[in-house]
């Protein structure tokens, strides 16, 4: 596996004018209609051919095309964003448009088989030029070049901006650049074969190949330490693969860091047969994105830390294959967990609940300047949360209720939403046991509330959030233009994490 492609922008630019480009796009950020029908009515006499021109005026949409004459020629234009129901918080934000806008224009360029392309912002807002260029970036990438190591071939881009605005300059760029990485990473990663990622491989990509600083501690608690600590839920999730099961901690701590960390934890099954209980062919087939939530983690922590983020944060990756083996767990299995909860395993294939139970105690009980302010939890739970809320909107469970407008804010704002669920607690008593404290799972309705309420038992009240998740993209779909992992929830949790710095 390597990870140098994926992890480096697939866009050059320069920030300077370029007149003679081959193609040019313009980005007009002003809210005013006059303003902006003036500048478009500027940029449509300099480009379009004579005869065009009046057509081309009358258009009212907001992104427009046409063959100019030295080029195509793209205008996309600020607009007054509908508020719908629901507060707003499932509304197009001005960031998302523009992000999904500037994501279908790439694969134009790659129809065009331009080399370079002028692009001018026109008082447009930091917010709107980095939309623009995460939404290239996260439109351009192609699993089977990166895979394979080869090119992917994009123009170059020549950047001004004229009028108000941010003074752009390379930093500020590749700033936004950084944040498409994280995203793309976490897809990368999601996208890749079972038989290549697995727990091992997954440590050996921490330590070697995402350049985190020596100031970066990474502690990987092997098999051996999982067992010292009593988080036999994680052993016996992986005891039936022939690798190992491990948790990997990644601390950040920033100079001058005074508030307390904020932690995340991420499911990683790297593969899930469903165990004993075995899935069927269908739905087994896209189970390489069982460590979604993980890779969400590992994407976000990358960003953290070559942003130079101002906050401390751990990161957790709860690492496991569910695997078909003699040794592995079967229904009726007791197992005590690190927290000292009996639970019976009632199914084999509701084994991410039991990763993410025994690892979400080891980020809550965390002592003195490591006691986290709150924890987040990510992971492809449940397909009941996908029957309930399609595969773009991720569930959100928390037991806060600032916590919970906060991440939903920042998901719309991120253009990443999510949807804060109930955490209906009558419902737990469909999960109790006759031979344990309860089960690790439940017959009936509510699947993705009862896996909710089971996590719950292990932040031991700590402020808590948990984001059931899809992680992958089964069309074209904005700025996500293939078929693979989406990234989801990386851009909101970036989002969330600037208004938290």
């Amino acid at each position: 596996m390597t990870f140098n492609s994926v992890l480096r922008p697939l866009f050059q630019f320069e920030v300077k004018a370029r007149l003679n480009a081959a193609a040019h796009v313009y980005v007009l950020g002003m809210t005013s209609v006059s303003q902006r029908k003036a500048l478009q009515k500027k940029i449509i006499d300099q480009h379009a051919p004579e005869h065009l021109r009046s057509q081309l005026l009358k258009n009212e949409k907001r992104t427009l095309y046409f063959a100019g004459m030295g080029g195509p020629v793209w205008i996309l234009q600020n607009g007054e964003v509908k508020k719908g129901t629901h507060s707003g918080l499932l509304d197009e934000s001005e960031y998302a448009w523009f992000r999904d806008q500037s994501g279908s224009l790439a694969s134009h360029f790659k129809t065009h088989q331009l080399e370079n392309v002028a692009v001018e912002f026109n008082g447009a807002s930091e917010n709107i030029v980095r939309a623009f260029m995460v939404g290239l970036e996260l439109a351009s990438y192609n699993f089977l070049s990166i895979y394979n190591q080869s090119d992917v071939k994009t123009p170059k881009l020549f950047i001004t901006n004229i009028g108000k605005g941010p003074r752009l300059n390379a930093a500020l760029l590749q700033k936004f650049q950084l944040e498409a990485s994280a995203v793309q990473l976490a897809r990368h990663l999601v996208n890749l074969p079972p038989n290549e990622l697995n727990p091992e491989t997954v440590e050996a990509l921490v330590r070697k190949d995402l350049g985190f600083a020596k100031s970066v501690k990474i502690d990987v608690w092997d098999h051996k330490k999982l067992a010292a600590e009593n988080m036999n839920l994680h052993l016996a999730v992986g005891q039936g693969s022939e690798t190992p099961p491990r948790m990997v901690h990644i601390r950040y701590r920033p100079a001058k860091n005074k508030k307390p960390p904020l932690a995340f934890v991420g499911k990683g099954i790297t593969f899930d047969t469903g165990g004993l209980d075995i899935k069927p062919s269908s739905a087994m087939r896209l189970m390489k994105k069982d460590m979604g939530g993980a890779a969400a983690v590992l994407g976000l922590a990358y960003w953290v830390i070559h942003s130079g983020y101002g906050r401390a944060c751990d990161f957790y990756l709860a690492l496991a294959e569910n695997s078909v083996d003699a040794k592995a767990m079967r229904p009726g299995d007791l197992y005590r967990s690190r927290a000292g909860y009996l639970v019976e395993i009632d199914n084999t294939d509701a084994e991410g609940r039991l990763v993410l139970a025994d690892v979400l105690d080891v980020a809550v009980t965390q002592k003195g300047a490591d006691e986290p302010e709150c924890v987040i939890d990510i992971a492809t739970l449940t397909g009941a949360i996908k029957v309930a809320l399609g595969a773009d909107v991720a569930g959100l469970f928390t037991n806060d209720d600032q916590l919970a407008q906060q991440l939903q804010v920042a998901g719309q704002q991120a253009g990443d939403p999510n949807w804060r669920m109930p955490l209906v607690q009558k419902y737990f008593s469909s999960l109790s046991s006759h031979f344990a404290d309860f089960r690790n799972s439940a017959d009936g309705f509510g699947g993705a509330i009862t896996a909710a309420l089971f996590l719950e038992k292990y932040c031991r009240r700590k402020k808590w959030a948990h984001l059931d998740v899809y992680s992958w993209n089964d069309k074209n779909n904005g700025a996500l233009t293939a078929v693979g992992g989406s990234g989801q929830p990386v851009q909101g949790l970036i989002e969330w994490l600037k208004r938290k710095a």
